[in-house]
């Protein structure tokens, strides 16, 4: 019979026994030692099930495919766009995978994207070498424009979301806001300023408190008493938000899109 040896969401340091027993199963940053689970590094214990990983506490984002993140163009070159994906590995946007759009060899791609344009994009391949290859291929992912960036701590993403996009659902009712939060730690924000400066304060609010328990209950009076304290008015989403056909964008998200993409 298995034990766990620390409680869920607990703060456990490199080599601590987290679990004895063979009903629990390693993940990340967890490894098996005998019939005990030991911690690799340290961070947050989270417990799923069967399932026992560790949350790292800080560290910069380390890309995994399939991952959808908001990178920046830093580079354009003869066959692509370098992005900053706020890790410490680059990652390239291809041509072919930038848009379905034919684009002729020397042509200007700064009619694409060009410097400072962030980007929805897909992780589509990590090399042993940590090459990183994105795509523009697919719902959702295109050009951002209007709004405002912030960053928040990768390994904060999944309470920021919260389970099937709660958390992040809830930020955009009380506000307003069109909200996508990458897996690499960078967010969109689009609505009127009082409406940003609210869910900004709502996920630096999440950011900092995710390892105490009661958080969304917390989240939930603040934006409350943020609302009322502003007359805040939830606005209906945003008619367009920079995209276009053709530019590797794709206009608007749909509600299903912004959905789909926070779960």
């Amino acid at each position: 019979m298995g034990e766990l040896l620390v409680a869920d969401k607990s703060i456990v340091v490199p080599g601590e026994e987290v679990a004895s027993g063979m009903d629990f199963l390693p993940t990340e940053g967890v490894y098996r030692d005998g019939d005990k689970l030991v911690a690799s590094r340290l961070g947050l214990l989270a417990v799923d099930g069967r399932l026992v990983k560790l949350i790292p506490l800080s560290g910069k984002y380390l890309p995994k495919r399939g991952d959808v993140i908001v990178g920046k163009v830093t580079d354009v070159t003869i066959s692509g766009w370098r992005t900053d994906i706020n890790s410490a590995y680059t990652a390239m946007l291809s041509m072919k995978d930038a848009t379905s759009e034919f684009i002729a060899r020397g042509a200007d791609l700064t009619r694409y994207f060009t410097f400072g344009d962030y980007l929805v994009t897909k992780i589509v391949n990590v090399t042993s070498q940590n090459l990183v290859d994105l795509t523009m291929k697919g719902p959702g992912l295109r050009k951002l424009s209007e709004g405002r960036i912030i960053t928040v701590a990768p390994n904060k993403v999944p309470r920021i979301i919260g389970k099937q996009g709660s958390m992040v659902s809830m930020i955009k009712d009380a506000t307003g806001c069109r909200i996508i939060v990458g897996q690499n730690g960078v967010v969109w924000l689009q609505g009127d300023p009082d409406q940003e400066l609210v869910a900004v304060s709502a996920l630096r609010k999440i950011e900092s408190e995710s390892h105490i328990s009661g958080l969304t209950d917390r989240i939930k009076v603040f934006l409350e008493g943020e609302v009322k304290r502003l007359h805040l008015t939830p606005a209906k989403n945003a008619s367009n938000d920079g995209g276009s056909e053709g530019e590797g964008g794709r206009g608007e998200f749909s509600e299903r899109e912004e959905r789909e993409f926070q779960q």
